[in-house]
């Protein structure tokens, strides 16, 4: 079902927190064939928030009054235990959808979901906007040039230090909640390591509680077998008082370490336009370590700049899809995959014992960034 061309894509939005107000609504302004038409939040602050900063568009203060509106497109920027509840019920009404991390609770429920999209003619797209970080664009270049030989592991981690755990439902224990680490900051790192290092055929994983006994898992370490070969070790905390490298390649001619993270959530947060022409840019001071070696192993290092991050370029996609004129930025079925291995990942956790995936676990579209 693609939308004409001669009129904007009208977009409703659901959920006006972080997420909503920070990400996804500059990102959709940012784009001139999308028009933010509709925001849904029922807290009268961020109502008022929301008129103010989007004041073309209709403010509900329930999903029910915001069917109504004629939308093409539903963006589900709200609550985890929602994503699905909300995406049923948007495909219902006969819109596509643009959906947060992590998509469902399991693999399982998310095919679902991708099946009932299939059988209305009907769009889901996953928002797995780190795919455009400038860390991991640069880590791509390098994995694919061959400069550093062939790439054989790969280190990924986003760590913070938070001391008492936040209220609210990202530590609720509830599986339905979808909260703790695992399924959010490594939704991220699984879907980079896929993208980068292809398919995954055995995981294993420690997923522990370390700041409340019995809660929700705040400190996780990830190891990916790949039907290459190659590994990837991935760690997402809340415990992690250090946070580099960012990541870390080797190859079998030499390596790339990248201290800097990407800049643009806070460049987003502080009121950046991301339609600047030098969005995405690091500092010089980012730049990456990247060292080969020659066949004596004689040494050569030098400092590379992190190639500009690209978050516009996610809702870029998503507007040439529903037109018809392109595959969507991301395709539904590699986050399948990607929750197959953060499934795999949450077993090996209880288990104690890696968990094979059969058959592996890889992107259709690994060769796109």
């Amino acid at each position: 079902m693609s939308i004409s061309p001669d009129r904007p894509v009208s977009v409703v939005l659901f959920g006006y927190g972080l997420g909503g107000r920070v990400f996804h609504a500059p990102l959709i302004r940012a784009v001139p064939g999308l028009s933010l038409d509709g925001i849904v939040t029922s807290d009268a602050y961020r109502q008022q928030q929301a008129r103010e900063a989007n004041p073309g568009a209709a403010i509900y203060g329930t999903p029910d009054a915001a069917w109504a509106g004629n939308h093409d497109l539903a963006v589900i920027s709200t609550a985890n235990v929602t994503h699905v509840p909300l995406t049923e019920a948007a495909l219902d009404h006969g819109l596509h959808v643009v959906i947060d991390k992590p998509m469902a609770p399991s693999a399982p429920v998310a095919q679902l979901l991708a099946r009932r999209a299939e059988a209305m003619s009907l769009r889901i797209i996953p928002f797995q906007n780190r795919r455009w970080d400038s860390d991991f664009r640069t880590a791509l270049r390098f994995a694919r040039d061959g400069s550093i030989g062939t790439v054989h592991r790969f280190e990924s981690r986003i760590q913070r230090m938070r001391v008492v755990p936040k209220p609210g439902w990202r530590n609720s224990t509830d599986p339905a909640d979808m909260g703790g680490m695992l399924y959010d900051l490594g939704a991220h790192l699984v879907d980079q390591a896929l993208l980068l290092m292809g398919p995954v055929i055995r995981v294993s994983a420690t997923v522990r509680s370390v700041r409340v006994a019995g809660g929700t898992d705040d400190d996780v370490l990830i190891l990916l077998e790949h039907e290459s070969g190659a590994v990837s070790q991935l760690s997402a905390s809340q415990i992690g008082a250090f946070d580099t490298p960012r990541m870390t390649l080797l190859g079998t001619r030499g390596g790339l370490r990248i201290d800097a993270s990407d800049t643009q959530e806070p460049e987003l947060a502080a009121g950046r336009d991301p339609a600047a022409a030098d969005w995405g840019q690091e500092p010089a001071t980012s730049a990456a370590l990247l060292r080969t070696y020659d066949d004596a192993s004689a040494l050569t290092e030098e400092r590379v700049e992190l190639a500009a991050g690209e978050w516009p370029a996610f809702y870029l996609g998503v507007e040439r899809a529903l037109r018809g004129s392109a595959e969507p930025p991301v395709l539904v079925e590699d986050v399948i995959a990607n929750l197959r291995v953060l499934d795999a990942a949450r077993d090996a956790g209880r288990s104690g014992s890696s968990v094979r995936l059969d058959p592996p676990a890889g992107h259709r579209a690994s060769s796109r960034s």
